[in-house]
């Protein structure tokens, strides 16, 4: 039997990147996929059939996971789509660097809005749902400078940071249902965005990690696949650092 047989999940932000390689490796292991993004264009489209490739049911839908009349709505959508949700994974987010003294107001605003009001408007949404069943899986993406900080990333090292915390909270809150909520802190992995940087701002962050390479979204999907599924049964309230050891 596959790990996630039979389980409803839904993923926040997932057309493309992170988000779509735990689409897929959840599909992979027998699970329904309901995601999200802005909008479900051609790409979208094309996620939504790479999924259901692996003979799952996948459907995208257009919504905005920071507004959260529009997260509750979807929600709804997608329970009477697929009858449950068992697992969500918070991995809606957005970057708007720059250094504290040079920091607009709206950089701030919009970065904390949508990577963790969204995680709040979702866990909202979906938490009578999952309590109901007694019984979920909730997964925050957040980030090692969540941990650590990152200077020219207050707005981006905030937010995650709250996300960790809003997953401890909880995960305190909800145990007794029988619901379960994590965090995953990626390090340096390699995606369209980190794609666009020089060899040498990759060379040297290589260097500062220990397996002396760059993350792929699939050894992200690998540690939310474990936290997704009943070989974590007992682990909530926890964040795994998937960096390589850069962070430890």
């Amino acid at each position: 039997m596959k790990l996630l047989e039979g389980k409803v999940a839904v993923i926040t932000g997932a057309a493309r990147g992170i988000g779509k390689a735990i689409a897929l490796k959840f599909a992979s292991e027998g699970a329904d996929i309901a995601f999200t993004d802005l909008v479900i264009d051609e790409n979208g489209k094309a996620t939504e059939q790479e999924i259901a490739a692996y003979g799952v049911k996948a459907k995208g839908y257009a919504s905005n996971a920071a507004n959260f009349e529009e997260a509750h709505n979807v929600v709804a959508e997608i329970v009477k789509d697929f009858g449950r949700i068992d697992i969500l994974v918070n991995n809606a987010g957005i970057t708007r660097d720059g250094l504290m003294m040079r920091m607009t107001e709206q950089q701030w605003d919009m970065v904390l809005t949508v990577n963790l009001k969204s995680a709040f408007n979702f866990i909202h949404a979906v938490t009578p749902v999952m309590m109901k069943q007694k019984c979920g899986s909730i997964i925050n993406m957040a980030s090692v400078v969540g941990v650590s900080g990152n200077a020219g990333q207050c707005n981006y090292s905030a937010s995650k940071a709250g996300m960790i915390g809003l997953a401890k909270s909880i995960a305190k809150e909800l145990g007794s249902r029988g619901v379960r909520a994590n965090a995953i802190a990626p390090g340096f992995i390699i995606t369209d965005m980190t794609a666009a940087l020089s060899d040498e701002v990759k060379a040297e962050w290589a260097k500062q990690i220990p397996l002396r390479r760059g993350g792929t979204p699939e050894d992200v999907a690998n540690v939310a696949t474990f936290l997704a599924s009943d070989l974590s049964s007992y682990v909530t309230g926890q964040v795994i650092h998937c960096c390589g050891g850069m962070n430890m």
